[in-house]
């Protein structure tokens, strides 16, 4: 006797999921959309039964180290320069419209 697939993700699970992205699929696309996600899932499910135990977590293949460049400020702060521009200024501050009353 053949032994059925086991389903990793149902036309209802689809179906939700479809919803919360607001995506419109009709039935043929949601069965497509089933075989697809069934089929990663047990790649996925494959993966998992990998040892890796002895494996170091990574974020990079590579071991370099962080790019940080000192915090050195490069355009000290002119107000007159600044507010060169400004349509209106008030003392060393930017004049906008009054909006609440």
């Amino acid at each position: 006797m053949l032994d059925s697939p086991v389903v990793k993700i149902t036309r209802d699970e689809i179906r939700h999921v479809a919803l919360l992205a607001r995506l419109a699929l009709d039935p043929a696309e949601e069965e497509a959309m089933t075989a697809t996600l069934d089929a990663i899932l047990t790649y996925m499910e494959k993966l998992a039964e990998l040892d890796t135990s002895a494996v170091e977590p990574t974020a990079h293949i590579l071991d370099l180290p962080t790019p940080w460049r000192d915090d050195v400020v490069t355009n000290a702060p002119d107000a007159d320069r600044l507010l060169a521009n400004a349509p209106a200024r008030d003392g060393d501050f930017f004049r906008v419209p009054k909006i609440i009353e």
